[in-house]
């Protein structure tokens, strides 16, 4: 899948809020199309906020603040972001590389798990439920989300990786639509890992996929 273009990584200091990120994404999707920008792979943090992909069941949400409620155009249902998680948006052209959207997921969700290995996180993907998981006993636990959308074969969205945030916004939601599943971070597992670390093996493991 990998392309001779050259990506252009974006990392975002300050908490991104989620309405300008989405303006932003669009706007590069758009000059993509008509050959004037850069693929792009975007590390933000956002401020709080409850998403709902296309497949979102309004009885799967018990959300206090229904102004942190944002219906988005992106594949999946119910998830959280905030502050401590890792939010990366990738806007790749597959035209240039290879149109197989089942492949890109499935290459986002082995991408995490590599990169959750180095850190001696033993993490794995659950068939059927989307995301990537850790498996304690016999429970498993969502550490990271993927929710992607393909616009001319443009790819924007992307994924959330639980660094150190907040879990408690979950309680809110039954996240991706699986009931009684626990949502866990890196911190909650123990590992002293800053977003800095993890940021930059996420970079070099990104050209290992893509």
């Amino acid at each position: 899948m990998k392309s001779n273009n050259i990506v252009e990584f974006k990392i975002s200091k300050n908490l991104v809020d989620y309405d300008s990120a989405i303006e932003h994404m669009k706007s590069h999707v758009n000059k993509m199309r008509k050959n004037k920008a850069k693929e792009m792979v975007w590390f933000l943090e956002h401020k709080s906020i409850f998403t709902a992909g296309t497949s979102a069941k309004e009885i799967d949400q018990n959300i206090k603040n229904k102004e942190l409620i944002r219906y988005v155009g992106r594949g999946g249902q119910w998830t959280w972001h905030g502050p401590g998680q890792r939010v990366v948006y990738i806007m790749l052209d597959l035209k240039k590389r290879e149109k197989d959207i089942k492949k890109y997921i499935n290459n986002l969700e082995q991408w995490i798990i590599l990169t959750l290995n180095f850190f001696n996180i033993d993490a794995i993907v659950k068939e059927e439920n989307p995301g990537v998981w850790i498996r304690k006993n016999k429970t498993f636990f969502k550490i990271a989300s993927v929710g992607v959308r393909i616009s001319h074969w443009i790819t924007w969205h992307g994924i959330s990786v639980n660094v150190n945030p907040n879990l408690k916004p979950f309680e809110e939601i039954v996240p991706c639509g699986i009931k009684n599943s626990s949502v866990t971070s890196i911190v909650k597992e123990n590992y002293d890992i800053s977003l800095d670390q993890f940021d930059k093996k996420l970079k070099e493991n990104f050209l290992l996929f893509f």
